[in-house]
């Protein structure tokens, strides 16, 4: 694709060699397999391009280990210079009083070019502070869109993928009929089927702007909305227009097989569904109920950002500074965007990665873009920022889970979710206060 070196061009990283050891650097990261290899393949190409510093990446672990150990590196006063978070980290990161240099101040101090506006908001407004300025630089971002089985729709006569919840109940109905078993799957259930619609519909997750207006905030996703689609979920469970498949991405093996026609599913999914379907699919943008908003709002983001910790060199702050604006330059991001199927965080980037023709060789890999860039990001479809998220959406998936199984109406098990979560952020807000 591209050649990553070409990016200090860029960056204006022509360092003079000083006859000194590289001044190291270490960044801890959660990518495994192929996305691990890239990330050691950006780190080099980087310390290639100049001499005075050597980022060092270290895998360690899935990204609760990873935060995991970050914690316990700072509190043994260990920790590296930059760590990969999850966004549902976001909250607990911004809480952590002292531990974090926030990436704006940082460019700022280090005398880094830092044009926070270069930067696509409905990625960045995840990780910036009330003011809007950047606290950690965004790395891996996604969002939910809908896969479809395109030799089944064939089959079944359909000719496009459904726009609304309506239209994916009846083009189910209609692939059930010609002979499929299941409509649709998803995965990551309480970041698609709840966070993503509230955002999609421009209704509250939770209080106070979804969390960014403070630590008050309180749960509101068992508004009508939400408890209807919920309702209507726990039905097509039933019938097999839905299939419940699991917390987490379990259900690409029902769309991989085509047992399932359809999949709601993260962008970066793409390159893993290239690789495992052995049929022709596409990628459309995440339902909304029609008559329920005139027009969708922009998705939300997972993924993980690059938080700096304090604790370190003023020489190692301006390695990583260099790095940052490196790792934000259009080709690295554009050779990351098309490598790995995550969102590209700069306007240059998807420009870039669209005058290469990249998108038109690789239909529906644009798609993320354009759904997370409609409109300006509200306060309820900016992101989400809440203490204690992980626990959260253990709790969500157990309501989900009750309904799915006809154990308990969505009314009930959406209230009870909400109560049982606003005791989780009770306790987060007790301790960070």
């Amino acid at each position: 694709m591209h050649n990553l070196k070409l990016a200090s061009v860029v960056v204006g990283l022509s360092i003079a060699s000083s006859g000194f050891a590289a001044t190291e650097i270490e960044w801890w990261h959660a990518m495994g397999g192929a996305n691990g290899e890239k990330v050691n393949e950006i780190a080099k190409a980087f310390n290639d391009s100049q001499d005075a510093y050597e980022v060092k990446p270290v895998y360690k672990g899935n990204y609760t280990e990873t935060m995991t150990s970050a914690i316990a590196a700072f509190r043994a006063k260990q920790q590296p210079a930059i760590v990969q978070v999850f966004e549902v980290g976001t909250a607990s990161m911004m809480a952590a009083k002292g531990a974090i240099y926030p990436v704006y101040k940082l460019m700022r101090e280090s005398g880094q070019a830092f044009d926070e506006s270069a930067y696509l908001s409905a990625v960045t407004g995840y990780y910036t502070n009330s003011d809007g300025q950047m606290l950690s630089m965004p790395f891996n971002s996604s969002t939910p869109v809908l896969y479809y089985n395109k030799d089944l729709f064939k089959k079944a006569g359909i000719s496009q993928a459904p726009k609304t919840w309506q239209e994916v109940e009846t083009t189910a109905k209609k692939l059930q009929a010609s002979g499929v078993s299941c409509g649709f799957t998803t995965a990551w259930q309480s970041w698609v089927q709840l966070e993503n619609l509230s955002a999609r519909h421009n209704v509250p997750f939770a209080s106070m702007d979804n969390g960014f207006g403070g630590l008050k905030t309180e749960l509101k996703f068992n508004g009508p909305l939400q408890v209807a689609h919920v309702e209507k979920m726990g039905e097509w469970q039933k019938n097999g227009i839905f299939s419940y498949s699991g917390r987490t991405n379990d259900g690409a093996a029902k769309f991989y097989s085509q047992e399932c026609a359809m999949f709601t599913e993260s962008s970066a999914g793409y390159a893993g569904i290239k690789r495992n379907a052995k049929f022709d699919f596409g990628v459309a943008e995440l339902p909304y109920w029609e008559g329920k908003v005139k027009q969708p709002s922009n998705t939300i983001i997972g993924g993980a950002s690059l938080w700096v910790l304090q604790g370190h060199s003023k020489e190692e702050y301006k390695g990583v500074a260099s790095f940052l604006s490196y790792l934000s330059s259009a080709s690295v991001q554009a050779d990351w965007h098309q490598f790995s199927g995550y969102l590209p965080i700069t306007k240059a980037a998807y420009d870039l990665t669209k005058g290469q023709g990249f998108y038109a060789a690789n239909p529906g890999t644009e798609t993320g873009v354009i759904q997370m860039t409609t409109g300006t990001p509200t306060g309820n479809t900016k992101g989400l920022r809440l203490g204690n998220f992980v626990q959260i959406r253990g709790i969500i998936d157990e309501a989900l889970e009750s309904v799915w199984s006809g154990d308990v109406d969505a009314q009930t098990a959406l209230n009870t979710a909400v109560e049982r979560g606003n005791t989780q952020l009770r306790k987060f807000e007790k301790t960070n206060d």
